[in-house]
């Protein structure tokens, strides 16, 4: 039995495929920051700039150092919060839905589909049903659903 998709009168459809994508990426994204613990990495310039241009008396960041420490922080704050979103957004699936995303995407190992429904005993059409299901579900809570034919003004 195919998943039917609600559709009211005058909303858009919904782009199942791009939807998905869309939760992949950001499931792919999240597992990654995880992985190589947030920090960016951003790094100062070691080599001394010289400028005939005087300094000006502002509270405005010149220094490379102050600026990548700026950086390194909002980089890291915005990979924090991405992370945050996602699990937050995971612990309201269903018992199921957020065991195939737990065992898929944030396992210890970089676990395929076949490993994951495998692992979770399920048969391929079960996990794909749920996976399709988690993945709409996450698309709507994260704001990522992506409809077909939608006018941009």
């Amino acid at each position: 039995m195919e998943h039917q998709q609600l559709t009211l009168p005058g909303l858009p459809e919904i782009d199942e495929e791009a939807t998905a994508e869309q939760v992949k990426h950001a499931l792919d994204l999240a597992r990654d920051f995880i992985r190589m613990g947030f920090h960016p990495g951003i790094e100062t310039a070691t080599t001394p700039g010289y400028s005939i241009i005087p300094p000006t008396q502002t509270n405005a960041f010149h220094s490379s150092t102050e600026n990548a420490a700026v950086k390194n922080v909002d980089i890291e704050t915005a990979r924090r919060n991405h992370v945050q979103r996602i699990i937050d957004a995971t612990k309201r699936l269903s018992k199921r839905e957020r065991k195939i995303i737990m065992t898929r995407w944030f396992g210890d190992d970089d676990v395929t589909d076949l490993d994951a429904y495998t692992e979770l005993d399920m048969s391929h059409g079960t996990f794909y049903k749920y996976r399709a299901k988690a993945f709409y579900r996450l698309a709507f809570a994260l704001k990522m659903e992506v409809y077909k034919n939608v006018e941009t003004t």
